[in-house]
């Protein structure tokens, strides 16, 4: 029997209304301003305009990144999108090549594939929202080359992976945007494959409102990759960067795509790297009691985290499975109502930055009925560093709420 004051308490929480922001990120850093602001007044932005002997900030990061990842290589580039198409030209893909990559990601993966010509081949995704090998194997014929999208934050086994990819002798490009700072069974994300692409955009995990990395340890195609992104015959000036010999064998093949960052992006990167393990380790503190306050919720399906993921929890999905789309919209209404901003991938219409495979009229696709459910019942919740615990516990409160309402409503 619920008692007068239980009963308070209920109708009280079930009226709370969230009013924070889920597109406010944290300020910059104080001492990654004042490091911006000495790039400003020594008037050296562009990344090669640097004095004799002299490493920019922008060659520092790459050290840095370099040595955080445990990478011998590192790029620092404009754009993560920019680092996947880079990463594609410089392992050779040519247009007509196909492409394997998730069919669960974002615009701008199969953007990077469509951008030299080629064709994404789509691999299905699990309810764990992460690639699914059994997809993966039975079109491992298809390509070459793997594009491989941690997407949301989510990865893959990748042990098993890479046996399916080795075994075919398929390239791994990782897309590492949601990923940094995570990593599988004590190797960092990105250290799989024969290539990996980050991203320093806003809403990723250090901000430099755009820009992105690329690391590798295949000299050659970090060499080819240095060069496309504009080093021009600069590419000494580099410090995380193959030896000049490696630079003398592809110079004359490979086209300059310019896509450099500058020292003021990376000035502003590297008292933020500096702090990564904090930030993960907050980001996960609010993650995980968002996703303790969903387990149980009637209709609901949490996303499990594996044993070996080591993840960054910026972000939470959770799916309502085999819903219809007038009742997936009437809960993404109500919680709106109350100031918790949910997106959905399983719309027909792209909205914001959710859309999926067959949104992508540029690339030819398949439908593929497992994924099409999975897809139909992802719903997806940013978890900024500027909410507290407290907040993270009410999000919880009115999604498992308002999920409640709706499934159990005739």
């Amino acid at each position: 029997m619920t008692t007068n004051a239980e009963g308070a308490m209920s109708e009280s929480m079930s009226q709370e209304v969230f009013s924070g922001n889920f597109t406010q990120q944290e300020p910059i850093p104080e001492d990654a301003i004042a490091a911006a602001v000495a790039v400003m007044q020594s008037g050296r932005l562009h990344r090669y305009n640097v004095a004799l002997e002299e490493l920019g900030e922008a060659a520092l990061l790459e050290q840095e990144f370099a040595a955080i990842t445990g990478a011998k290589f590192c790029l620092a580039v404009a754009s993560g999108g920019y680092a996947m198409g880079c990463a594609l030209r410089a392992l050779g893909v040519k247009p007509g090549d196909k492409v394997l990559t998730n069919a669960f990601t974002l615009a701008p993966v199969p953007g990077a594939i469509a951008s030299v010509g080629a064709v994404p081949v789509f691999v299905g995704v699990t309810e764990g929202l992460v690639i699914d090998l059994d997809d993966l194997a039975a079109k491992a014929d298809q390509a070459d080359v793997l594009m491989l999208s941690h997407m949301r934050g989510h990865i893959a086994d990748m042990d098993a992976l890479m046996a399916i990819c080795d075994a075919q002798n398929i390239k791994v490009i990782e897309d590492c945007a949601h990923t940094m700072g995570g990593g599988w069974r004590g190797v960092a994300s990105g250290r799989h494959g024969v290539m990996a692409c980050y991203s320093t955009q806003t809403y990723k995990h250090v901000n430099s409102g755009e820009g992105g990395f690329l690391i590798s340890d295949d000299e050659e195609a970090m060499a080819r990759a240095i060069i496309l992104s504009g080093s021009y015959m600069l590419y000494e000036r580099h410090a995380a960067a193959p030896a000049p010999e490696v630079f003398e064998r592809v110079k004359y093949h490979t086209p300059n795509v310019s896509g450099r960052m500058d020292n003021l992006r990376a000035a502003i990167l590297r008292p933020q790297l500096r702090k990564l393990d904090q930030q993960v380790a907050a980001w996960n503190a609010r993650h995980d009691v968002v996703l303790q306050g969903l387990r149980g919720t009637p209709g609901l399906q949490v996303v499990e985290r594996p044993d070996g993921e080591e993840y960054v929890g910026s972000s939470i999905q959770f799916l309502l499975l085999d819903w219809s789309e007038a009742k997936i919209n009437e809960v993404l209404r109500r919680c709106g109502a109350r100031g918790v901003e949910l997106k959905w991938f399983g719309g027909a219409e792209p909205v914001a930055f959710t859309s999926r495979y067959d949104s992508w009229r540029y690339a030819p696709s398949e439908a593929m009925p497992k994924t099409d459910r999975i897809l139909k019942g992802i719903v997806d919740m940013r978890i900024p560093l500027t909410f507290s615990i407290e907040d993270c516990e009410m999000l919880a409160r009115i999604v498992k709420s308002e999920v409640s309402a709706v499934y159990q409503a005739e």
